[in-house]
């Protein structure tokens, strides 16, 4: 008698192994960077305790944490919701900038003087607009000619990126100094924080951004319409839905929360244009969303979890813990919920064969 294992394609995934698979995949990434923290003399179990301990036990940690979830949940929003369609939205950085940008431009020269009550609707709808339009561009080329949208909206991030560089290396630099930093907001173009934290305004676009794509999903047909051109285009396009459409405003929305992102990092935190204002929350959403696997309300948790973990990380340099290891970490996460998809798409069957058949 011998045995065989055989791998076989499933259609229905166990509402249990969706439940445990992210949670498990995130404990193993954790282990494995146990290893590496070995590798560099760390004691990892420590560096992981100090880590979650400043960043969410804390009160100067937790807030600090909240103001990373902000731009990483409306990035994270930004690719799942495409991804609900079907859409890969790489561009999430380039929407961030050009959010900045926009939201700077009226800041600074269509309305410097006017009170913040018309400043800040003002940009932040600046953002929403400049983070749509830079998405649309992204679409276009997959609905009129089938360019696939990984590459388009790439692409677009390089751009946008250079396109802020160059305003602030040029005609936006402050007269006043030689540094790559456009003129200082006015207290009207500045969201308000919370108390004496750095929490600002933008934690409620965040959560207006949710509970928004909430709605959509679950309670309207559009939501509904989206759920099955994600699902099976096919049929889709048999029933009569408008697929280019559908695309075209899913990408635009998921990309103005970019734009908000983006909008609410130069407004609440940086108060001026200035280079490398993100570090990467674009690219950080696509975690987040992969994590979340395209739940907003898995976003909102997840933005938070990974929040924690930067802050937690920064925090650890100065106990000599290179900056690099949160993103090896983060990468690590990325790599074992990525492999955990096997689980949801295949299973395992040990075959038993006896006399040259072989049976379940």
């Amino acid at each position: 008698m011998a045995f065989r294992v055989k791998i076989e394609k499933t259609s229905v995934v166990s509402p249990v192994t969706r439940l445990f698979l992210t949670p498990l995949s995130i404990l193993f990434a954790l282990i494995t960077g146990l290893f590496f923290l070995k590798m560099l003399h760390f004691d990892g179990l420590r560096v992981y305790y100090e880590m979650f301990r400043g960043a969410f036990f804390t009160e100067y940690g937790l807030a600090e944490t909240i103001v990373k979830t902000i731009p990483l949940m409306l990035c994270g929003l930004a690719v799942g919701f495409a991804g609900k369609i079907g859409l890969w939205n790489i561009g999430a950085e380039g929407q961030f900038y050009m959010g900045t940008f926009a939201a700077t431009g009226v800041g600074l020269f269509v309305f410097p003087h006017s009170p913040a009550y018309i400043t800040i609707p003002a940009m932040t709808l600046a953002g929403m607009l400049a983070g749509a339009l830079w998405g649309l561009i992204g679409v276009l080329p997959l609905v009129l000619w089938r360019v696939n949208e990984v590459i388009t909206t790439l692409m677009l991030n390089y751009i946008g990126m250079l396109w802020v560089d160059y305003l602030i290396y040029g005609p936006w630099r402050n007269p006043k100094h030689g540094f790559p930093l456009s003129v200082p907001f006015g207290p009207s173009a500045t969201l308000p924080v919370w108390g004496t934290t750095r929490i600002h305004l933008g934690l409620l676009f965040a959560v207006l951004a949710l509970i928004l794509v909430v709605i959509i999903l679950r309670n309207t047909r559009w939501g509904f319409e989206i759920k099955v051109i994600g699902g099976n285009p096919t049929a889709a396009e048999y029933a009569g839905i408008p697929i280019a459409r559908n695309l075209i405003l899913v990408m635009m929305l998921s990309a103005s929360f970019a734009g908000i992102a983006g909008m609410a990092e130069v407004s609440g935190i940086c108060h001026r244009l200035q280079p490398g204002i993100s570090p990467g929350y674009g690219y950080s959403g696509i975690i987040v969303a992969w994590l979340a696997r395209q739940n907003p309300l898995g976003v909102g948790i997840m933005s938070l979890f990974l929040g924690g973990l930067l802050v937690g990380g920064f925090m650890m340099q100065a106990e000599g813990l290179p900056a690099g290891i949160v993103y090896m970490l983060q990468a690590t996460i990325l790599f074992f919920v990525l492999g955990s998809e096997f689980f949801t798409r295949y299973r395992l069957r040990i075959l038993r064969e006896k006399r040259g058949l072989a049976r379940a």
